[in-house]
């Protein structure tokens, strides 16, 4: 499968696991729930989480160092709580890690989504992934600071 990551298409290194029977080979995304009754099983793998809209960042505060990755689902493209835990991950929480958006997904939101802190895309199934990555340059100039710009337009000159 292909997602976006740092702007660009690239095939995807991670593997969604559900909990259900042995541990796939490679990287593991796992929900909160998996990751909370099979820690054990996942010590020493390189382990990604994914978050629901239920369950705030603040859960797993002190569980990050333990993630490369931190999976944020938008099961509804009108569900807004996922921007604002990628922004707490990133400036409160310190996460360095990719934080990547899942679910309902679309071109129209991934600007949005990067300005909080998001890295990473999986583009909803049926829509275009080359048409999505022009999300980013839907826009040139940025007045206000976020998680990608750090200086207001107006110290900028």
């Amino acid at each position: 499968m292909q997602i976006i990551k740092d702007k660009a298409i690239v095939e995807d290194q991670w593997v969604h696991f559900d909990g259900q029977g042995d541990l796939p080979d490679g990287d593991l995304i796992v929900s909160l729930d998996v990751w909370q009754t099979r820690a054990n099983e996942l010590q020493g793998r390189r382990v990604g989480l994914q978050l629901e809209p239920d369950q705030h960042p603040k859960d797993v505060r002190d569980e990050l160092a333990n993630f490369e990755l931190i999976a944020i689902n938008f099961p509804t493209f009108m569900d807004g709580r996922g921007y604002s835990y990628a922004k707490i991950l990133r400036d409160r929480f310190g996460f360095e890690g990719e934080i990547r958006a899942v679910g309902d997904v679309m071109r129209d939101q991934m600007f949005y989504m990067q300005r909080c802190g998001f890295t990473a895309y999986e583009v909803k199934e049926g829509r275009d992934i080359h048409d999505a990555i022009k999300a980013f340059d839907d826009f040139s100039v940025k007045y206000q600071v976020s998680a990608d710009e750090h200086i207001p337009i107006y110290r900028r000159r």
